[in-house]
């Protein structure tokens, strides 16, 4: 059945007018699927869908997103960000598909209390289980792979954690832009270790508290450890959970912009 998909100009460049042509058919397009903007389920044969591709180094990925919360795209991301995705060939023609399994950053803004203090935080959890670079296991090495960058595991949150040097939180104009890491080509330049598809507004009172502590607080979890909480204090009892559960890393990062 025909899907109502919206295929930009760009996103067709990179998959071809084939694979374009069969999606719009409703040959490869899912029926249901996660939005990969709000993570709330869609239906592309009920509303429009946008297709939006995320490119990284090697690994190209398809994924859908109501067309009311993201236009058609492409987006380049880091290759880590697609690591669980899969990308298959097709035998018979030759051409490349992009699967629809993806694992995307998801990040959540909040304030965290911690002896007393509201700190302004970040929480990372990916969309799907991030495997090693370069390993076909189907294993989640999300955490251990942070905690080699300089993150550090929590079995509680009872201090601010430690200062992760290269890492930075890039806010403008009031909105949240980017987390950026050092670069690996040895030239001291950071890159985009997660960059917003658009960028994403955050509360007053957070940034607020960005500004007065000139640093913003990172906690990473394994998917499905945090989940889209929609109140502070939820978020708060689920960070709670996975660090006693021992599902969870944390840094503090400088600010960048204001």
């Amino acid at each position: 059945m025909p899907r109502m998909l919206d295929v930009s100009d760009d996103v067709r460049a990179e998959i071809g007018d084939e694979e374009a042509d069969r999606l719009l058919a409703g040959e490869n397009a899912p029926g249901s699927y996660d939005c990969t903007s709000c993570r709330t389920p869609g239906d592309s044969e009920q509303e429009r869908t946008s297709t939006v591709l995320f490119i990284g180094d090697e690994t190209a990925v398809l994924a859908f997103a109501h067309a009311t919360c993201l236009p058609s795209q492409v987006v380049q991301v880091t290759e880590e960000q697609l690591q669980g995705a899969v990308r298959s060939i097709s035998a018979d023609s030759g051409t490349a598909k992009a699967a629809v399994e993806q694992a995307v950053l998801g990040v959540t803004s909040g304030l965290v209390l911690i002896n007393g203090e509201l700190h302004p935080a970040l929480v990372v959890e990916p969309t799907a289980p991030i495997a090693r670079p370069g390993t076909t296991t189907t294993g989640d090495d999300f955490l251990p792979l942070l905690i080699e960058q300089g993150f550090m595991p929590l079995t509680e949150i009872d201090s601010v954690p430690s200062v992760l040097h290269g890492w930075s939180v890039l806010l403008a104009m009031g909105q949240l832009h980017a987390i950026l890491q050092p670069g690996s080509d040895g030239s001291g330049r950071p890159v985009a270790w997660w960059q917003a598809h658009q960028a994403l507004q955050v509360a007053d009172s957070w940034r607020a508290a960005a500004n007065k502590h000139q640093q913003v607080l990172l906690f990473a979890a394994p998917v499905g450890s945090i989940g889209r909480q929609p109140r502070e204090d939820l978020l708060r009892d689920a960070l709670d959970k996975a660090a006693a559960n021992g599902k969870l890393v944390a840094a503090t990062l400088p600010l960048a912009g204001t």
